[in-house]
């Protein structure tokens, strides 16, 4: 259906659609329910063009609090957000203010570990102030974001928290980005590229972060790569690794018919199915979706970025979280692993020799 799906021949798709459909079931085992988002997701571009209640319906917004409790879920029990979670920061923990820019802050889960570190560090004589900017999608989740982070941070003594947050995409809010003075930058990028049309936002968005030249710039990306035989917008195979992954995932945190594994189907990963399938058509040649490290090493280059190593204690913290999960889980021993790459300024989550997540961490380079 892929090959037919990519040479835009309609008749044999919806063909081969409704074949799919009888083998899915949104009731069903594990791998029929993902089957059936995965019949939903073409079905939506099918008719994207078409005034239909089955469009209508299937590319209904979920609503925020199942959303909400699909990301808890989902983050509580996959190792790839704790993968990454030691890394918040590493390089720019000197100097008594600290200003965050995280473009996808989301629901903030990712910087009490933070805040936290911070607090052991100050002392009476010697406070730290911490600034996060945060972009997101709406204004009301990230009041929500605002009110946690606040919350948790106002505990911790002797730190100074501010939080602004601002709504992605809104006019003017990312060209009036400005670092506080006397602080130290750092840049959290999670997965945000994956969030922009093409190679000249990419641009635009790490010229604006150069400007505020940071400590440390930390990018998260799924890695993949290009199947470009029939599908080429889309990194297909990237795509369909990266969601296999997820189900071994939750297959061996979950169980198959738990509350949690299908909020985490239902309102995660077919979302996820649902919009990569529909944005095929508006991603372009230059999309850098699912790329490779190397991929990515050249775009932080040429923007000049240069990579730094990660510390030590990311890099243990890293193994200890995937190993600590494995005990907690079946997953111990199914292959999963923390890799060192390009001589310790890269570090991924590995499935069987599969890349699926790499961190790396960036500083401005400044050429006189």
């Amino acid at each position: 259906m892929r090959h037919r799906y990519g040479r835009n021949d309609n008749r044999s798709a919806v063909d081969s659609l409704l074949q799919l459909y009888f083998s899915a079931a949104i009731g069903g085992e594990p791998i029929q329910r993902v089957a059936a988002y995965f019949a939903d997701g073409l079905a939506a571009r099918l008719l994207a063009s078409q005034s239909s209640p089955l469009f209508s319906s299937i590319t209904a917004v979920i609503p925020p609090e199942e959303e909400f409790s699909a990301f808890t879920s989902f983050y509580c029990a996959h190792p790839l957000y704790h993968h990454h979670r030691c890394l918040r920061g590493g390089g720019a923990l000197n100097g008594g203010c600290l200003h965050v820019v995280d473009f996808d802050v989301s629901y903030g889960f990712q910087w009490p570990s933070l805040i936290q570190s911070l607090s052991d560090k100050v002392t009476t004589n010697n406070p730290i102030s911490l600034c996060i900017t945060g972009f997101g999608r709406s204004a009301a989740e990230l009041s929500e974001t605002e009110k946690r982070l606040s919350s948790f941070a106002g505990e911790c003594r002797n730190l100074l928290f501010e939080f602004e947050g601002r709504v992605r995409g809104s006019r003017g809010n990312q060209d009036l980005l400005l670092k506080k003075v006397n602080a130290t930058v750092a840049v959290n990028l999670l997965f945000y590229f994956n969030l922009l049309n093409g190679s000249s936002d990419v641009r635009a968005t790490l010229m604006q972060i150069h400007a505020m030249n940071p400590s440390v710039v930390t990018l998260v990306e799924k890695e993949g790569r290009r199947d470009s035989q029939y599908w080429i917008p889309l990194k297909i195979h990237g795509f369909f690794t990266l969601l296999h992954c997820y189900l071994r995932f939750l297959d061996d945190c979950l169980p198959g018919e738990s509350k949690e594994r299908l909020g985490i189907e239902k309102s995660r990963l077919g979302r996820e199915i649902r919009d990569d399938l529909g944005e095929v058509e508006e991603e372009g040649e230059d999309c850098l979706r699912y790329e490779r490290l190397e991929a990515w090493k050249t775009v932080m280059e040429k923007n000049r970025f240069e990579g730094v190593r990660m510390s030590w204690r990311s890099v243990s913290q890293a193994k200890l979280l995937l190993k600590i999960k494995g005990h907690c889980s079946a997953m111990d021993g199914n292959g999963f692993r923390i890799s060192e790459r390009e001589e310790g300024k890269a570090i991924s989550l590995v499935w069987k020799e599969r890349y699926l997540i790499t961190a790396t961490a960036w500083r401005s380079l400044h050429v006189a």
